[in-house]
């Protein structure tokens, strides 16, 4: 299916493109934009939380499940935009939200009430002691997964913020709500869902409260009603777990279509200091094999931290000693920097992940602006860092808005290295040998080959710790994939004679690899 060999571009919608001049980005700037997005070679537009929200949590808190949030516009814009989104032959991919609500939705305001015939939509208890063993996710500010109810007279169970109470599952009427809210935005004609954090759906004594079976059977219900109702549609699971239990969201292919490979983040990041590419090899290596026509989600960098939940104690005081100079830059567990600063605004870095991004196995996720390699203001409240105004074109509005930019929804980047006179669209949209037309290279190469996105895969032994070589293949092609990881150049030998797939460099014995260089080599004819 389409997403096999898919490139997903993320999107918040607040920071693409203000269309009407009030500061704040919105649904018509974005299809405003769709040029670009096609140019670069996009394949599926991915948009955050449009939905009507408090925004305690950045949109994710979601007030009205079926609706647009005033200051992005309307459903007509968004029935617009996803018809100027297939006529240009792209996807578009929605973010549902089906763990919780805002405090703010009417079902939890009508719940809240005594003898309220919603009260059992939500998950209630006079003990907040229940559920001992289900860890708190945001530990930066929550302490508790239970909040006290003045009005309801009880706790109500949540797992993010206390903002946002959870939906119980058990009750037959969610369960339906939320179908009803899937089909809502797949009549409206977007191709993917985004089920935000899936593995939390149910509770039960004794356990973790995730990934619980029941979870699962929910989930192989809305796989059947989308495979019974639609047509080419898929749903992603967002599970920040590791892949063994992952794994199970494909379910025997007839849960998600896919599911985000999250493990394979941090150790990209750790080879770069430690010019050992052994952690890379052992997250694959402890990767399960997935149902045919099954697909991971890999990315660098999103709008979220880079998590470091599935590292070792040691492997996290490495990342944070190596990556967070300023305590300030730390999340949760994890990081909350934009790719270009986390990598010193180092090119040769970039490329090098990049290279290795878009040819492991998965569809590759990229985050608007890394392109261009946008920077960060991390000392933004929570996660609004890496969530600043899309950098289109040298000046003090950037190009984003026509606004005062002291009336911007978040200010623009200020760090004198990524400013917009120096990082924007305009600038290197005109400069050949820019970042920006490097990543739409690489992009349109991979769509050349779509055996990076389908094919088998057998990591190589390159005889050099600092050199990651993989290899990608079908009864067709045959990729290999070679990079450097080291500050050093680097030799590797070669069984037979090579072409480079990028430059049409011939290879006969070894390949010479500078300093964080990678290639892409099929067998010379």
């Amino acid at each position: 299916m389409w997403f096999e060999t898919a490139t997903f571009y993320e999107i918040p919608v607040h920071a693409f493109f203000d269309a009407n001049g009030d500061g704040i980005g919105d649904i018509a700037g974005i299809t405003a934009k769709l040029d670009y997005l096609q140019w670069l070679g996009v394949d599926c537009v991915w948009l955050l939380p449009f939905y009507p929200s408090p925004m305690v949590d950045g949109g994710y808190d979601i007030s009205d499940l079926t609706g647009v949030r005033a200051e992005f516009g309307t459903l007509e814009d968004v029935g617009v935009l996803l018809d100027e989104i297939h006529r240009r032959g792209m996807r578009a991919m929605a973010d549902v939200i089906v763990n919780h609500t805002s405090d703010q939705h009417p079902w939890f305001q009508e719940a809240r009430r005594p003898g309220s015939d919603k009260r059992d939509w939500y998950v209630w208890s006079e003990d907040p002691g229940r559920y001992p063993d289900a860890r708190v996710i945001f530990i930066d500010t929550q302490e508790s997964n239970w909040a006290w109810d003045e009005v309801a007279g009880a706790y109500y169970w949540h797992r993010f913020y206390a903002e946002q109470p959870d939906l119980n599952f058990d009750n037959p009427e969610v369960r339906e709500a939320v179908k009803d809210v899937v089909r809502f935005w797949l009549d409206l004609g977007f191709d993917a869902l985004r089920l935000d954090a899936i593995p939390y759906l149910y509770e039960r004594d004794g356990t973790i409260c995730e990934n619980l079976p029941e979870t699962h059977a929910y989930l192989k219900e809305i796989r059947a009603m989308i495979d019974a109702e639609y047509e080419d549609r898929m749903m992603v699971a967002e599970a920040n777990q590791p892949p063994a239990d992952v794994v199970a969201y494909f379910g025997d292919g007839d849960e998600c279509h896919m599911a985000y490979h999250f493990p394979i983040m941090p150790p990209l990041f750790m080879a770069l200091k430690r010019e050992d590419v052994g952690d890379i090899l052992k997250a694959l290596e402890a990767t399960p094999p997935i149902p045919s026509g099954a697909q991971w989600g890999v990315f660098l960098r999103n709008h979220d931290e880079l998590t470091l939940e599935m590292v070792t104690e040691a492997d996290r005081a490495f990342m944070y000693a190596e990556y967070t100079p300023d305590p300030a830059m730390r999340k949760n567990v994890g990081i909350r920097r934009r790719l270009m600063p986390l990598l010193d605004n180092d090119r040769s870095r970039f490329e090098l992940l990049y290279g290795v991004l878009l040819s492991l196995p998965g569809s590759p996720f990229l985050y608007y602006g890394d392109e261009i390699g946008m920077g960060d203001e991390y000392l933004l409240n929570d996660r609004d860092g890496v969530r600043t105004p899309m950098q289109w074109e040298a000046g003090e509005r950037a190009g984003f808005s026509e606004a005062d930019p002291a009336s911007f929804y978040l200010p623009l980047v200020t760090d004198p290295a990524y400013i917009s006179d120096l990082v924007n669209v305009a600038d290197q949209h005109a400069q050949a040998d820019s970042l920006l037309h490097w990543v739409r290279s690489l992009l349109h190469a991979r769509r050349l080959l779509p055996v990076l996105g389908t094919g088998q895969f057998e990591s190589l032994d390159t005889g050099d710790r600092a050199v990651l070589g993989y290899r990608r293949w079908n009864e067709d092609v045959e990729v290999t994939v070679l990079a450097n990881f080291s500050t050093v150049t680097r030799m590797v030998p070669l069984a037979a004679h090579q072409v480079d797939l990028r430059s049409g460099a011939i290879y006969r014995a070894d390949v010479e690899l500078a300093a964080h260089q990678f290639v892409w080599l099929e067998p010379s004819r």
